[in-house]
């Protein structure tokens, strides 16, 4: 396996760090818009299997000119999703297989933005799923931690622990504290805007998908290992488009704990028109007003050390088990900032995001994963995956009961 890593961000670095300690695969190649960050991380990484390069990820030939002169045979996109389109079609142009974290962007409903969806994440991707799978390649779309690793949790469900599901719930929290900042996402500004002020979407078996206004239907979920309760509101998220595709299930949601301070920026920046992307001249120059945000705030990738705390991602199951009886459950991961910088010089959110990517890359590696066409994590049995991802990369994924709802 030759891998062609595309961004050498929080994601893309952590990605290769983790992969480093893996003997799948045999070679990979770190690309960036900034060839020198993509050596600086080569450098660190002191691996012959390693080499960096320049591309322009939103140039589909160049993507695909650099992946045929490398011998790719998978491309792993971990850069912001509007570049998805671009990456996706050079992989395809290369004949290589393609993975990402995150998904084709959506847009608003022209009329009723905040009842039905408009174009869907995901949509522009899935509109190839014959072309990718006539070729034999294969493009596993939303491979990180949600969607990714929540897709898989949920497809375990179904498979092992449930009988009947009513809702495929994600929820999706954290504690984590940045020193010295008063607003310092964790994640790229630039994929946080795009979901949480996007209008989140949800799916019912009655009624498919629908939308609703962002920051909806707030609700208490206690998360585990100390974290707590933490209020979560409704996020566009991509597994609602992936679970309902493979899992028979009533009705699929995505919630996020956010904080009330973070939605009151978020919802600041949308009132003066911050979260743009179309440019705007400042001073005779072009910019995007969300690439300036971007760029006047910290690099989550430099946020390790000031970082303290947990962030958790899992699926909350309600239904019925295997023996017919109602049955509430919480399969979740967590990862500890103290124990990821300490193994790897690598922040949590961005760890537990690239840790899935790998993982899966090593199963396509081995054959315990094989497909063609556009598909998502939940079209791939789960146990393979959970096992390797606690025999061999140990970690620990849990399934909590919980008292199920009357």
């Amino acid at each position: 396996m030759r891998i062609l890593i595309i961004g050498a961000g929080g994601v893309g670095s952590s990605a290769a760090l983790i992969a480093a300690r893996r003997d799948f695969f045999e070679a990979i190649v770190v690309a960036d818009y900034d060839q020198a960050r993509a050596q600086a991380l080569v450098d660190r990484l002191a691996d012959p299997r390693f080499s960096a390069a320049q591309v322009d990820a939103g140039d589909a030939s160049a993507v695909a000119a650099l992946a045929r002169a490398n011998g790719t045979t998978h491309v792993l996109n971990v850069v912001d999703p509007r570049f998805v389109l671009p990456i996706f079609e050079g992989a395809f142009l290369a004949g290589a297989h393609y993975m990402d974290t995150a998904m084709s962007l959506s847009s608003k409903h022209p009329e009723r933005p905040h009842e039905l969806p408009g174009v869907m994440l995901g949509d522009e991707q899935f509109a190839q799923h014959e072309q990718w799978a006539q070729a034999g390649q294969l493009a596993l779309v939303g491979m990180g931690v949600e969607p990714g690793l929540a897709d898989v949790f949920a497809r375990y469900a179904a498979d092992e622990l449930f009988s009947e599901i009513d809702e495929l719930n994600v929820r999706d929290a954290s504690n984590l504290v940045v020193e010295g900042y008063d607003f310092a996402p964790s994640f790229s500004i630039w994929t946080t805007i795009e979901e949480c002020l996007n209008p989140p979407l949800i799916w019912e078996r009655d009624r498919g998908f629908f939308t609703t206004a962002p920051f909806s239907e707030p609700e208490v979920f206690d998360f585990p290992e100390g974290i707590g309760p933490v209020e979560c509101v409704n996020v566009e998220h991509e597994e609602v488009v992936l679970m309902p595709r493979v899992i028979d299930a009533k009705r699929v949601t995505f919630k996020f704990g956010l904080g009330d301070e973070f939605i009151e920026v978020l919802k600041t920046l949308h009132k003066l028109g911050l979260d743009r992307t179309e440019p705007v001249t400042v001073r005779g120059q072009s910019v995007s007003p969300r690439d300036v945000v971007a760029a006047c705030l910290p690099d989550p990738l430099t946020l390790g050390d000031r970082m303290t705390g947990k962030t958790c991602a899992g699926v909350w199951v309600t239904g019925r088990g295997k023996d017919g009886q109602p049955r509430d459950v919480y399969l979740y991961h967590v990862t500890d900032n103290a124990w990821s910088m300490r193994e790897y010089g690598a922040q949590a959110v961005v760890w537990q995001t690239a840790m899935n990517p790998v993982v899966a890359l090593e199963l396509l590696a081995t054959g315990a994963w094989s497909g063609a066409g556009v598909l998502g994590p939940e079209s791939f049995p789960p146990v393979p995956f959970l096992d390797l991802l606690r025999d061999g990369y140990g970690q620990t994924w849990v399934v909590q009961e919980r008292t199920p709802r009357t």
